[in-house]
C-alpha cells in the first residue's frame, strides 16, 4: 500500500493522474491545484468543465485552506455523519480555477477510509475525486467495472483494493448556503 501512495503522489506533483480506490467508489485523480491536470480529467471523462468535482482532504482542519468561511453547521455534519459525506461549500481558494463551479463553490469530501485518508495526508494538498467513468455512463462499483478507457487514459493505476468486489456507492452531497440553509444533492 505505502509504495503504490508513493508512486501515485510522485506522479500526481508531476502533472499526471490517477485511478484510485476511495471511501466510495473508484476514482479519477489528480492534484487539485493543478489547472492542466483536471483539464486532462475533464477531456478523459467527456464532461464539460462547467460541472464541477469533488476534492478529498485527508483532515476536516485543512478545509480553512480551500475555503474562505466554513459554515459552523460543517464542522458538526462532518463529525456527526457515518456515511461519506460530501458538502458544498461557497467561496472556494486555492485550487485550480476549472475545479470551481460557476457560483463559486466547491464540494469537499473529508475521507475516513485508510487507503484514500492517508493517500491525501501523504500528498499534502486536496486531491480530486471524480467517479471513474464517461461522463453520462454509470459509475463503476468496482475495479473490474471500470472501462479500458478510463484505465488506458491515466498515468497510473493504483494496485491496492483492485480484488475487492464489494459493491461501492456514491457519497451523499449537501451544499450548504448563506445563513446555515442545507439542500440535500443526493442521499
Amino acid at each position: 500500500m505505502i509504495e503504490d501512495i508513493k508512486k501515485a503522489c510522485e506522479v500526481m506533483m508531476d502533472g499526471g493522474i490517477i485511478l484510485y480506490p476511495t471511501d466510495t467508489i473508484w476514482g479519477i485523480g489528480c492534484d487539485a491545484t493543478n489547472r492542466d491536470a483536471v483539464k486532462r480529467i475533464y477531456e478523459l471523462k467527456q464532461r464539460a468543465d462547467n460541472k464541477s468535482m469533488i476534492v478529498l482532504l485527508d483532515n476536516s482542519v485543512k478545509l480553512n485552506y480551500y475555503i474562505e468561511d466554513v459554515p459552523d453547521i460543517a464542522w458538526d455534519l462532518i463529525d456527526l455523519t457515518e456515511k461519506p459525506l460530501t458538502i458544498i461549500y461557497d467561496g472556494a481558494r486555492n485550487v485550480a480555477p476549472n475545479l470551481i463551479a460557476e457560483d463559486g463553490s466547491l464540494a469537499i469530501r473529508i475521507t475516513k477510509e485508510r487507503f484514500s485518508q492517508e493517500l491525501c495526508r501523504r500528498f499534502r494538498k486536496a486531491i480530486v475525486s471524480t467517479s471513474a467513468n464517461i461522463s453520462g455512463v454509470s459509475s463503476p462499483q468496482s475495479y473490474d467495472e471500470i472501462s479500458d478507457v478510463i484505465k488506458n487514459g491515466v498515468d497510473y493505476i493504483i494496485k491496492f483494493g483492485q480484488d475487492d468486489q464489494s459493491k461501492a456507492q456514491a457519497s451523499s452531497i449537501i451544499k450548504l448556503g448563506k445563513n446555515s440553509e442545507v439542500k440535500i444533492i443526493r442521499q
